[in-house]
C-alpha cells in the first residue's frame, strides 16, 4: 500500500528538487553509530528558507532525534512555524521508501497538512505524499486536526 504517487526526481519543481539536494548533503551529518541508518530532512518555511536536519542516536535510545523533528525544531528556534513542505532522503528497506515514524508525523501534523517528498539517496524516484495521507486521524488542542 502506498500513501502517495512515485514520480521521477527529474518530474518535481526545481524547489523541491533543491529541498531533497539539501536533505541529501545534511544526511552526510547524522550520528547514528548504533543504526548506521543516516537520515536527511529538509523543511521550507513559507518565507522561502530551507530549516535541515539530521537524525542524532544516542545510548539511551529515547533520547535521540530524528532527522524531521530536528529540522522543525532548528525552524521553530529562528522563528519560523509556517511551512510548505518536507523532504526526507533515507536509504530504502526492502525495496521501499523509508517514510517519517509516528513521532515524526504527529509533529508534522502539529503545523498542518503539507507536501511531503520521500526519496532514497539515488533521488531516482522519490515519493509524494502529504501529512495529511501519513497520518490521517492525527490529534490536536481541539481534537482530530484534519477534517
Amino acid at each position: 500500500m502506498t500513501a502517495g504517487t512515485m514520480v521521477d526526481f527529474e518530474d518535481v519543481d526545481k524547489d523541491i528538487q533543491e529541498l531533497l539536494h539539501e536533505s541529501i548533503n545534511v544526511r552526510q551529518r547524522a550520528y547514528c553509530p548504533y543504526s548506521k541508518f543516516q537520515v536527511g530532512a529538509a523543511l521550507r518555511c513559507q518565507d522561502g528558507t530551507i530549516s535541515t536536519g539530521c537524525n542524532v542516536e544516542n545510548a539511551s535510545f529515547p533520547a535521540g532525534v530524528c532527522a524531521e523533528r530536528a529540522a522543525i525544531s532548528k525552524a521553530i528556534s529562528e522563528g519560523k512555524a509556517k511551512f510548505s513542505a518536507i523532504a526526507v532522503v533515507a536509504k530504502s528497506v526492502n525495496g521501499a521508501v523509508t517514510s517519517p515514524c509516528g513521532v515524526c508525523r504527529q509533529m508534522l501534523a502539529e503545523f498542518g497538512d503539507m507536501p511531503v517528498y520521500l526519496a532514497p539517496p539515488d533521488m531516482k524516484k522519490v515519493l509524494k505524499t502529504s501529512v495529511r495521507d501519513l497520518l490521517p486521524f492525527s490529534f490536536g488542542l481541539n481534537g482530530v486536526m484534519f477534517d
